[in-house]
């Protein structure tokens, strides 16, 4: 007996024909995205891929494959300039910690009017430029200046202190300067945390230091090391306050970088120390990464 011959639906007769409708849709959708996306990743090569490159090969070329400007890394100067970045980044963001949890916790406890007013004050410094409030640390921390007069008149010393043109006058106005992207990631992840659990822990007969201690603070953690992150990335690449406040005592990374452009033209030397600095940035990030995904430090989450 013959078979019947074999017979398929008219919509697999079509797919068979002429392809998935969906995935033609899909593909068609791909296209178009892709060309939505081709100015901007054109502007993205043309302002970062192509000047890190060209930064790059300016570093290693000079009539020559050369890694001169590398070993000068390892040099006194240089070294020592790269020490003393980290170091005062340490301290920068050890003391914007310090200062910018309380007020985050601060602004996470209290009513919505208030913790409004308490962010208010912390961007508020956001409205006037760097170079404006550097300037005006200048005038508040010489000797015949505001916070010397203060510390003479209540008799806690006899005479001006050095506050200025040091180490000392970096660090302070660095911190005024980068104390709200402290504040910012701590009160983000701060007011994620449910009150209740803070309300339990006491409910259970934990003291307030005790419910801070093993509840708040470990749940604030994303937090900090989104904080910690941001500003110490940023006090390594600051150079207005260091230039202005250090007098010529505090040379960071991007002051040497400065100088060997405009001072020494040596284009290959400032693309040196950039790339080492950007490399150390990366590796700050990856670290950071590890323990706090990338888009909760960048504030996306």
């Amino acid at each position: 007996m013959p078979k019947a011959p074999l017979t398929l639906p008219a919509e697999s007769v079509v797919r068979l024909r002429y392809g998935d409708p969906s995935l033609r849709h899909q593909r068609r959708e791909d296209r178009a995205m892709g060309w939505l996306l081709a100015p901007a990743l054109f502007v993205i090569v043309m302002l970062l891929v192509v000047p890190l490159a060209w930064l790059s090969w300016q570093s290693v070329w000079d009539h020559g494959f050369t890694l001169a400007n590398y070993r000068r890394m390892l040099t006194g100067v240089y070294l020592d300039t790269f020490l003393l970045t980290f170091k005062l980044s340490v301290i920068v963001t050890a003391a914007t910690l310090l200062l910018g949890y309380p007020v985050a916790y601060l602004a996470a406890s209290v009513t919505p009017r208030f913790c409004a007013l308490i962010l208010g004050m912390v961007v508020l410094p956001f409205w006037t430029s760097v170079l404006v409030r550097t300037y005006a640390w200048l005038v508040l921390l010489q000797r015949t200046g505001v916070v010397n007069k203060l510390l003479m008149a209540s008799g806690l010393t006899d005479y001006p202190l050095q506050l200025g043109y040091n180490q000392i006058g970096t660090v302070i106005a660095m911190v005024h300067i980068l104390l709200p992207f402290m504040v910012l990631p701590l009160y983000s992840a701060m007011q994620k945390i449910p009150a209740g659990l803070s309300h339990a822990g006491a409910s259970l007969g934990g003291s307030p230091l005790h419910v801070f201690l093993r509840v708040f603070l470990p749940l604030s953690m994303s937090g900090v090391m989104a904080g910690v992150t941001l500003v110490f990335i940023l006090s390594l690449g600051f150079y207005i306050t260091p230039e202005l406040m250090g007098g010529g005592k505090s040379v960071m990374v991007s002051m040497v970088v400065s100088r060997n452009v405009e001072i020494y033209n040596s284009w290959g030397a400032a693309s040196a120390v950039s790339v080492v600095l950007l490399l150390c940035v990366f590796a700050i990030f990856y670290i950071a990464s590890r323990f706090v995904p990338l888009e909760k430090t960048l504030g996306a989450k």
